[in-house]
C-alpha cells in the first residue's frame, strides 16, 4: 500500500512543533537546587499565606472555651489555595493542653514577642499559664509543649517561613528549621539564636527557607527549649506560580493535537 503525506499536515506540523519547541524552551529544566536561609519575611518573596485565624478557632483567656483546642494533626489551606498538613508532636507532660490558636494582645490578653494582634499557633501549655499577668509581673516559667511543629505542603514550594518564639521571658535559645523534599531527603538545616520575651515588640525571629527550584515539601520547626510552648505566627509561602502549570498543560495539549493531525492525515491517505 502506498500513501502520501498531505501537504497541509506538513505545514501544520511545522507550525505547531515550532510553538511547542518555544514553550518547552521556557519551561524550567531540572537543575541541582540551591537552598538558603531567610531571616526576613520580605526576603522570602511570598505569594501565599496562612493566617491561623482562618481556622475559626481562637482561644480567649478571658472567657476560656476549651472546644477551640486543636488536634495535634490537622489540615488547612493557604490564601492561595495550597493545601497544608500540620503536625505538632504531642508532649509527654499530661498537664499540658492540646494545641490552640490565640491572638497576642496587651494584658488581659496573652502577651508574647510577636506583633500585637498577630494570631499565633501554639503547641500547648500547662493550664496555669491561662492566667493573664499584668505588665511587670515576673514570668512564672510555665511549662508547655515545645515539641517539633511540622508543616507539609500538598505541592512542593520554592520557600516558606514564619516568625517563631517560645513561651518564656528573656530566655536565650536556638530555634531550628529543617526542610525536606517529597522523598524525605533533608534539603537544609538552619538554626538562629532567639531571645524570648513578653514585650509585644515583634522581635520574634523570622525563620524561613528558599530554594531555586520548587522542591520543598515539608518544614519542621523546633527549639532548644522543648519544655516551653513553641509558637509561630502566620506562614508566608513562595508557591509555584500558576503559569508554570498552564504552560506545561499547553505544551502537552499542542503535542497531542499534532499527533491527532498526523493520525487523521495517514487515515485519509491510506
Amino acid at each position: 500500500m502506498r500513501f502520501t503525506i498531505n501537504p497541509l499536515f506538513n505545514k501544520l506540523s511545522v507550525k505547531y512543533l515550532t510553538v511547542l519547541t518555544a514553550i518547552l524552551t521556557i519551561l524550567p529544566l531540572p537543575v541541582k537546587a540551591a537552598t538558603f536561609l531567610v531571616t526576613e519575611r520580605a526576603g522570602l518573596g511570598g505569594n501565599a499565606q496562612v493566617n491561623w485565624e482562618s481556622l475559626g478557632k481562637v482561644f480567649n483567656p478571658s472567657a476560656p472555651d476549651f472546644s477551640v483546642f486543636l488536634p495535634n494533626s490537622f489540615s488547612t489551606t493557604s490564601q492561595g489555595g495550597l493545601g497544608l498538613d500540620i503536625n505538632i508532636a504531642p508532649t509527654n507532660n499530661p498537664r499540658v493542653t492540646p494545641p490552640f490558636v490565640f491572638q497576642t494582645l496587651p494584658s488581659p490578653g496573652i502577651r508574647s514577642n510577636f506583633a500585637s494582634g498577630d494570631f499565633i499557633l501554639f503547641g500547648g501549655i500547662d493550664p496555669t499559664g491561662f492566667i493573664p499577668l499584668p505588665p511587670g509581673t515576673p514570668d512564672p516559667g510555665t511549662k508547655g509543649n515545645g515539641e517539633p511543629l511540622t508543616i507539609s505542603f500538598a505541592q512542593p514550594v520554592f520557600g516558606a517561613g514564619a516568625q517563631i518564639a517560645i513561651d518564656s521571658s528573656k530566655l536565650k535559645i536556638e530555634t531550628f528549621l529543617n526542610a525536606f523534599d517529597s522523598t524525605n531527603n533533608l534539603l537544609a538545616s538552619f538554626s538562629v539564636p532567639n531571645i524570648s520575651s513578653l514585650a509585644l515588640d515583634n522581635s520574634a525571629v523570622f525563620l524561613g527557607v528558599r530554594s531555586d527550584t520548587p522542591n520543598i515539601s515539608r518544614l519542621v520547626f523546633s527549639s532548644s527549649a522543648p519544655q516551653f510552648g513553641l509558637a509561630i505566627n502566620q506562614v508566608s509561602i513562595l508557591a509555584v506560580p500558576e503559569p508554570t502549570y498552564t504552560l506545561a498543560i499547553l505544551a502537552f495539549g499542542i503535542s497531542g493535537a499534532v499527533l491527532k493531525l498526523r493520525q487523521r492525515s495517514l487515515q485519509n491517505n491510506s
